[in-house]
C-alpha cells in the first residue's frame, strides 16, 4: 500500500485513502510521516477543515486519508476546486481587493494546466486499506474517481487477519493460499477471493437487518402505547374542562373499591362492610356508616351499597368544588392529570427498557420472546393505567382546601408560636449548656414521682440565640466545635 502511494505521489496523481477507523487512519498517517510523503487526514479531529481537505483533494500529489469515506457534500475535483480556494482568499482580511483579484486570475490561469496533468496522470486514485462490512459503504468510496467523466481507479488492500475474512471466510482461503505455497506479503489477486469477501460481506449486512429488524418490532409495541398516551395528553391539553373524565375515573375507582369488600351478585355473608367502612375513612377521608344503614334497611343489596359509597363520593367532590368554584378546581384536576400521566409514562418506559433487556432468556423456556415481550408490555400499560386513575381520583378526593380564614389563622397561630418559642423566659437558660441540651427534651417530675419527658423550648439552628447576644443560635452557644 505504501509502494501504490508512493508511486502516485512521484507521477503527480492525487490518492484517497480510505479507512473504517480513526485508529486506522491515525496509523496510516505515522507510516506515511516516516516515509516522508505530506498528507492530511480528514476524520472526526479536523471536521472544521473537511470542506477544505476534500476540495483540494484532487490537486497534484495530493494524498487524503478520509474515515468511512462517504458523500461529504462536496465534489472533488481534478487540479483542486478553485472557487473554494478563492472563497479562502477573499476571506482573509489581510489582503487588498486588488490582491485578491490578482490572486484569483492566477488561480484561475494556472487551474487548467493542473487539471490535465491530473488526467494524464489517471486521475484520482482509490485506496481501501479494508473492506467495510457493508458494500455500500465500498461502493460510495470506490464512486469517488471517475466522476463526471474524469478518469480514476480504485484498489482494495485486505489481509488474510481482517476481521471480515477471518470470521467468515479466512480459514478457507488460509488452506488453499498455504496449499499453493504462497509467500508472506505477496499480493492476492483472484476471483476465489473477491467471491468470499463480497459473501462475507452479505451475511453481515443480511446479520445487520435481522437486528434492525427486530429493534423495529420492539419499538413498535412501546410506539403504539405512545400513541395513546399522547393523544390522552393532547386531550388533556386542549380541553378546559375534564368534569366528566374526572366523574368517570372517580366512579371506576370506587365501584372497583366496593367490589373487593363486596363482591357482586354475592350473599351478604361474603360482605367484608367493616374493612369498606375503614378503607374509606382512612384512605378516601369518607365517614360513612355503612354497618348501621344495613341494621336500618335489611333488604339493601349490594348494588344499594355500591350506589351510597358513590353518592357519599359525588358530595366530598362537590363540597370542594363550592368551597373554591369550579373553574379553579377544574385547573387543579388539570395540573394533576398532567403530572400523573407524565410521570407514570416515565416509570413504564423505563420499565419496558428493563423488560427488553432480560425477554431473550424466555427463549431457554421454549417460548417466544417477542410474543412475551407484547404480552407483558401490554399487562404492564394496563397497571399503569390503573395507577394514573387511583393517583388522580385520590389527590382529588383527598386534597384539603382552605378558607383564607383558615390559612390567616393558621398564619398568625405560627407566629404567635415563634414568638413564645423565642421570648420565654431566661432564668430557665444556661448560657453554659451544651448545644444538644438546649435543644433536647427537658425532663421534669410529675407529682407522683414518675420522670416524664415534655418537649421543651427548642431553639431552631437560625432563631436568635436566648442569651440576648443578638447572634443566631448556630453562631452562639449552637456553634458547632
Amino acid at each position: 500500500m505504501l509502494n501504490d502511494i508512493r508511486d502516485c505521489y512521484e507521477r503527480g496523481q492525487p490518492v484517497l485513502v480510505g479507512t473504517t477507523s480513526i485508529e486506522n487512519s491515525e496509523l496510516l498517517s505515522g507510516i506515511l510521516e516516516n516515509a516522508k510523503l505530506p498528507h492530511n487526514v480528514l476524520n472526526a479531529k479536523q471536521h472544521a477543515r473537511e470542506a477544505e481537505i476534500i476540495a483540494q483533494a484532487g490537486s497534484p500529489k495530493a494524498i487524503t486519508i478520509a474515515t468511512n469515506m462517504a458523500g461529504r457534500g462536496t465534489d472533488i475535483v481534478l487540479g483542486g476546486n478553485v472557487e473554494n480556494q478563492i472563497k479562502f482568499i477573499e476571506a482573509n482580511p489581510e489582503l487588498s481587493d486588488a490582491d485578491k483579484a490578482a490572486q484569483a486570475q492566477k488561480l484561475r490561469d494556472e487551474w487548467q494546466s493542473l487539471h490535465d496533468h491530473v488526467v494524464n496522470a489517471g486521475g484520482l486514485h482509490i485506496i481501501g486499506t479494508e473492506r467495510h462490512e457493508s458494500r455500500r459503504v465500498d461502493n460510495q468510496l470506490r464512486g469517488r474517481a471517475g466522476r463526471q467523466g474524469d478518469p480514476g481507479s480504485s484498489r482494495f488492500y485486505l489481509s488474510l487477519d481482517d476481521a471480515l475474512l477471518r470470521i467468515f471466510a479466512g480459514d478457507r482461503v488460509r488452506a488453499i493460499m498455504d496449499r499453493l505455497k504462497m509467500p508472506e506479503g505477496e499480493p492476492i489477486e483472484a476471483g476465489i477471493v473477491s467471491r468470499s469477501i463480497e459473501s462475507a460481506q452479505r451475511k453481515v449486512e443480511a446479520r445487520n437487518f435481522d437486528i434492525r429488524k427486530q429493534l423495529l418490532e420492539y419499538d413498535d409495541v412501546a410506539n403504539d402505547q405512545r400513541k395513546v398516551i399522547y393523544q390522552q395528553r393532547n386531550e388533556l391539553l386542549e380541553t378546559t374542562d375534564i368534569s366528566e373524565l374526572i366523574a368517570s375515573l372517580r366512579r371506576g375507582v370506587f365501584t372497583d373499591l366496593v367490589r373487593v369488600n363486596v363482591p357482586a351478585e354475592s350473599v351478604e355473608e361474603q360482605w367484608d362492610v367493616k374493612a369498606l367502612e375503614a378503607t374509606l375513612d382512612a384512605e378516601w377521608q369518607i365517614e360513612l356508616s355503612l354497618r348501621a344503614m344495613m341494621e336500618a334497611e335489611p333488604t339493601l343489596t349490594d348494588e344499594d351499597l355500591l350506589e351510597r359509597v358513590l353518592a357519599a363520593a359525588d358530595a366530598l367532590y362537590q363540597a370542594k368544588i363550592d368551597v373554591v368554584g369550579k373553574e379553579s378546581f377544574g385547573g387543579f384536576e388539570r395540573n394533576v392529570m398532567l403530572q400523573s400521566v407524565d410521570s407514570h409514562w416515565r416509570e413504564h418506559l423505563a420499565a419496558l427498557d428493563h423488560l427488553r433487556q432480560g425477554i431473550h432468556l424466555r427463549g431457554y423456556a421454549q417460548k417466544n420472546p417477542k410474543q412475551e415481550y407484547k404480552r407483558e408490555a401490554f399487562e404492564l400499560f394496563g397497571q399503569m393505567l390503573d395507577m394514573i386513575k387511583n393517583d388522580v381520583v385520590k389527590m382529588v378526593m383527598t386534597v384539603r382546601i382552605q378558607s383564607r380564614e383558615e390559612i390567616d389563622a393558621a398564619e398568625a397561630a405560627m407566629q404567635q408560636s415563634h414568638v413564645e418559642n423565642v421570648h420565654y423566659e431566661h432564668a430557665d437558660f444556661n448560657p453554659n449548656a451544651a448545644p444538644e441540651e438546649l435543644m433536647a427534651p427537658t425532663a421534669v417530675a410529675a407529682d407522683n414521682g414518675e420522670q416524664l419527658m415534655t418537649m421543651g423550648v427548642k431553639v431552631g439552628r437560625n432563631d436568635p440565640c436566648p442569651c440576648g447576644s443578638g447572634k443566631k443560635f448556630k453562631a452562639c452557644h449552637g456553634k458547632l466545635a
